[in-house]
C-alpha cells in the first residue's frame, strides 16, 4: 500500500513522472491481478510499462475532478441538496453511514479509531419511476400527474479516512485496481470463449468425419441435416474465432495483450461524466426554470461493462453516528 500512496500523491505526479521503482511496483501489481503467468514471457515489464503509466495518469485524473466534500454533519443537512436528494433525511443519512461496512472497519482500526473526522465517497446507483402526483399550472392545481421521480439507491461509503488526501489516494489506487479487474473480466471470458468454441469445433469435426464417412444419424428433433459444405464452413468460422484469441501457446501473451489494452485504453473502460439534476425536494423532476426546482450537480462514475453510479465526497464527524447494537450482547441478553 505504500507503494501506491507514494505513486498517488508525490510531487512526481503533477509533472507525470513517476519513480521507476514505482513504476515497476505498479506493473508487477498488473501481472499478479491479472495472470501471474505472464512473468514467463519476456519483455513483459517493457510492454506493460507505457499502459501502466497512462492508467496511472488516468485515473490521477479522474478522482482530481471529484469536487471537493461537503458537510454530511447533521445541522448542515438541510443545506447540502446533493445531500437531501441522496438521503431521505439527516437521521436516514447517519444511519445508513453508522451501518456501513467499510466504516465500521475503519473506526475500528489504529488508525480511524481516533479521527476526530472522516472523508469519503458516497456512490450510488441513480434510478428513475413514475409517480402520480399534484402539480400546480397558474392557479390550477392537478391530480394524477404522471411525474418522474429520482431515486438513490444501494448507497455505500468507498475508502473512509482521516483526511481528504487519504482518501483520495486510497480511490486512486481503487481505480487502478478496478482497470485490473476488468482486465482480469476479460481474460476470464475469453477462457470461457477459447473453450466454448474449442467444444463447437471438436463437434463439428466429427460431424464431417461421419459425413465424409458416407452418414450419420441425427435426433429427428434436430431439424435438417446439414450437408458437408455448411459443416466445413462452420468449422472454419470457428477455427477463424479461435486463431484470433491465439493459439494454445499463445495464452499467455493474449492474456498480456488484455492487460496492456485495458491499462493503455484505461479512459474507455473507466471514467466519469458531469451530471446536472433539476428537481424539488421530493426528487420529482422539474423544468430549469421552475421555483421548486434544484440544481444538483453530481459527477457519475461509468465503466465499460455499463455500470454507472453517483460520486459525491463527503466529509462528517464520528461522533454524530447513531449506536449501534451489540447483537452479540443482546442475544446474550434474551437467551439468559
Amino acid at each position: 500500500m505504500k507503494l501506491f500512496q507514494s505513486i498517488f500523491g508525490g510531487r512526481e505526479e503533477t509533472h507525470g513522472r513517476y519513480p521507476e521503482s514505482l513504476i515497476e511496483a505498479a506493473i508487477e501489481r498488473a501481472v499478479d491481478t491479472t495472470d501471474s503467468r505472464i512473468r514467463l514471457l519476456p519483455g513483459y515489464r517493457k510492454h506493460l510499462r507505457g499502459p501502466v503509466i497512462h492508467a496511472i495518469d488516468h485515473v490521477i485524473s479522474l478522482v482530481d475532478r471529484i469536487p471537493a466534500p461537503v458537510s454530511a454533519d447533521k445541522h448542515e443537512f438541510t443545506s447540502a441538496p446533493a445531500l437531501a436528494a441522496l438521503y431521505a433525511s439527516a437521521a436516514d443519512m447517519l444511519d445508513q453511514f453508522s451501518r456501513d461496512r467499510s466504516l465500521t472497519d475503519y473506526l475500528a482500526s489504529p488508525e480511524g479509531r481516533d479521527a476526530g473526522r472522516i472523508t469519503a465517497l458516497v456512490l450510488a446507483e441513480r434510478g428513475q419511476r413514475t409517480v402520480f402526483g399534484i402539480d400546480l399550472t397558474g392557479d390550477i392545481i392537478r391530480r394524477e400527474v404522471p411525474q418522474v421521480a429520482v431515486c438513490f439507491t444501494d448507497h455505500n461509503l468507498v475508502d473512509p479516512r482521516a483526511s481528504e488526501e487519504e482518501a483520495r489516494r486510497h480511490l486512486k489506487r481503487r481505480a487502478f485496481d478496478h482497470l485490473l479487474f476488468l482486465a482480469l473480466t476479460r481474460i476470464g471470458e475469453v477462457r470461457i470463449e477459447r473453450a466454448d468454441l474449442a467444444r463447437q469445433r471438436d463437434l463439428l469435426r466429427g460431424k464431417l468425419a461421419a459425413f465424409k464417412r458416407g452418414g450419420l444419424t441425427f435426433n429427428p428433433s434436430e431439424g435438417e441435416h446439414p450437408d458437408p459444405a455448411t459443416l466445413e464452413s462452420e468449422l472454419d468460422s470457428i477455427t477463424d474465432q479461435l486463431a484470433s484469441l491465439g493459439r494454445d501457446d499463445q495464452v499467455l501473451q493474449t492474456h498480456l495483450e488484455i492487460v496492456a489494452e485495458s491499462l493503455g485504453q484505461a479512459e474507455h473502460l473507466l471514467w466519469s461524466e458531469p451530471l446536472t439534476l433539476f428537481i424539488d425536494p421530493m426528487n420529482i423532476e422539474r423544468t430549469p426554470h421552475d421555483p421548486a426546482a434544484r440544481r444538483i450537480d453530481f459527477e457519475e462514475l461509468h465503466n465499460a461493462r455499463e455500470q454507472r453510479l453517483v460520486m459525491q465526497l463527503v466529509s462528517f464527524s464520528p461522533s454524530e453516528l447513531p449506536a449501534r447494537e451489540d447483537l452479540v450482547a443482546a442475544a446474550e441478553r434474551y437467551l439468559y
